[in-house]
């Protein structure tokens, strides 16, 4: 711990940082009773903190190091920190970057004269390139968190928090990807007030510190979700997974709906848009009030980045009411016969309406998709038993991903009932799954090219989010002596996929009129 704390007190990073200041969320704390406050790295000259531990690295390197150059990889704000520390050094930088990185994030690092070489869909592929560049070509690596000078670096966040409190705070909510920003402020802040709960947040698909800890070792993902890309990390560092075992009091884990709503909430407060692992600290955080029931505490969260890519704020815009219990997304059946319409509207009374979407099952009930207006969870319950005292059965499908990503959008339609049972002397099912690749040029054709040209294809929706990866429905009709066929390609693509055929939205919406009734009657 000594060595760490003399390592932040000697870190230099206010020639390329900013002190960032600590600023209060007024709404947020109002609403949470508790003074939340939060720590601004997204203001920093590269919207994130990651300049302060490149900078102090590369600072400390010989003449001869600088010299020669320094590489890195990165799919955004490492690799901006290391392109302007390098412009400040006078030194070369090279920067491996996934093939999959938005254009916005390539251009701001070559546009501070970095060399960008584009390579691999994954971090885990372009580090590996990087590695193999630095022996070749003779450079100094700086690793974006498991390094003794970059953690000290991020650890000079934490000295900042507690010289501008007034008072220790209560807890310090942290984002974690590969641990090095969790590791040096624990570090400090546990050196000076070990009271001060440090507290590190992790998405429920990228939650590697949080097995780690729980195992005593480091645990290797083998998915990793990307929404919140700057913590994407399949392995937490060895420097920081021992840093995290002696300083970090508990980890919280939190939805991307949570995420979402996250963001939003930050934008109310301070009209600043953070990206999705820069709001993690305070998606972390106000879980954590609501599980330990938490009440008149001073709490930091550390808003971490704002490289937000313009193509995702409409996703993030549609998620956040739901992450935050303002929106319940329900399956609605209503009788087909005069009135009933008008019936369901008088049931629902005041709540308002954010989507409407009917479609006739047969000649006896239609289904409703809606999107309603609530005030928690608790709303929605009260909400969904009138609509049943009524005779209108209701299903919530708010926490339903095939849903809230592909279904609310799609044009509503099912498949004939005698094509998709039975079609020729060979019956086919049609079978609904949900992919998510790479985005990259050309992806999406890739996979439709992978299809099997004898499969019908009956359902096929995909919509661009902006994001670092693509999500895609599918429905094919695919017969039985086919099946095995079927699951060959699976098993080959090599994507993330999820069996979606039983799922009770696709039943009322999308699947052949024969199935069982998905609302349980």
């Amino acid at each position: 711990m000594s060595d760490y704390l003399q390592r932040i007190l000697r870190a230099r990073v206010y020639d390329v940082a900013i002190e960032s200041p600590l600023e209060r969320a007024p709404n947020l704390s109002a609403r949470l009773n508790n003074t939340v406050l939060l720590k601004r790295e997204d203001l920093q000259p590269v919207f994130s903190f990651k300049l302060r531990g490149a900078y102090n690295k590369m600072v400390g390197l010989s003449p001869s190091e600088r010299a020669r150059g320094v590489i890195a990889a990165s799919a955004g704000n490492h690799a901006q920190g290391v392109a302007l520390a390098a412009q400040k050094l006078g030194c070369q930088a090279v920067i491996v970057m996934p093939v999959t990185t938005p254009e916005m994030k390539v251009r701001s690092v070559a546009a501070r004269g970095a060399e960008v070489l584009l390579y691999g869909d994954t971090y885990d592929a372009a580090y590996i390139e990087a590695r193999r560049l630095e022996a070749e070509r003779g450079l100094s690596f700086i690793h974006p968190f498991d390094d003794p000078e970059v953690i000290a670096g991020q650890g000079t966040i934490g000295l900042e928090i507690l010289r501008q409190c007034s008072s220790p705070p209560d807890a310090i909510y942290v984002a974690v990807g590969g641990g090095g920003l969790i590791a040096g402020i624990s570090a400090y802040v546990k050196s000076l007030w070990p009271q001060v709960e440090v507290i590190g947040v992790e998405p429920i698909d990228a939650d590697a510190m949080t097995r780690s800890l729980a195992s005593g070792e480091r645990v290797s993902l083998e998915q990793v979700g990307l929404f919140a890309d700057g913590v994407a990390v399949h392995r937490v560092g060895e420097h920081t997974f021992a840093l995290a075992q002696q300083h970090v009091d508990a980890m919280v884990t939190v939805s991307t709906d949570e995420i979402c709503a996250a963001i939003k909430d930050v934008f109310e407060d301070t009209r600043s848009i953070l990206e999705p692992a820069g709001a993690l600290a305070v998606a972390g955080l106000k879980a954590d009030v609501l599980r330990r029931g938490l009440s008149g505490k001073t709490l930091v969260a550390v808003a971490c980045g704002a490289n937000m890519n313009f193509d995702r704020l409409r996703f993030v815009a549609e998620r956040a009411e739901l992450g935050e219990e303002r929106e319940a997304m329900l399956a609605v059946e209503i009788p087909e016969r005069p009135g009933s319409l008008r019936h369901l509207c008088e049931v629902l009374g005041s709540h308002s309406l954010t989507e409407f979407s009917y479609r006739m099952a047969d000649p006896r009930t239609a289904h409703i998709f809606m999107g309603v207006q609530v005030q928690g969870q608790g709303d929605t319950e009260r909400l969904k038993g009138r609509l049943e005292a009524a005779g209108f059965p209701c299903l919530d499908l708010s926490g339903n991903e095939l849903a809230k990503l592909h279904l609310r959008h799609m044009v509503g339609g099912r498949l004939p009932a005698a094509e998709g049972a039975a079609s020729g002397p060979e019956p086919t099912q049609e079978l609904l799954y949900r992919f998510e690749f790479p985005e990259r040029p050309g992806a999406l054709m890739t996979f439709v090219n992978a299809l099997h040209p004898n499969w019908t294809i009956s359902i096929f929706h995909y919509r661009n989010h902006g994001a670092d990866v693509g999500r895609i429905v599918v429905g094919v009709q695919v017969s039985a002596k086919e099946r095995q066929a079927w699951g060959r390609f699976l098993e080959g693509l090599g994507y993330r996929h999820w069996d979606e055929s039983d799922n009770p939205a696709y039943h009322l919406f999308l699947g052949p009129s024969t199935v069982p009734n998905a609302m349980g009657a």
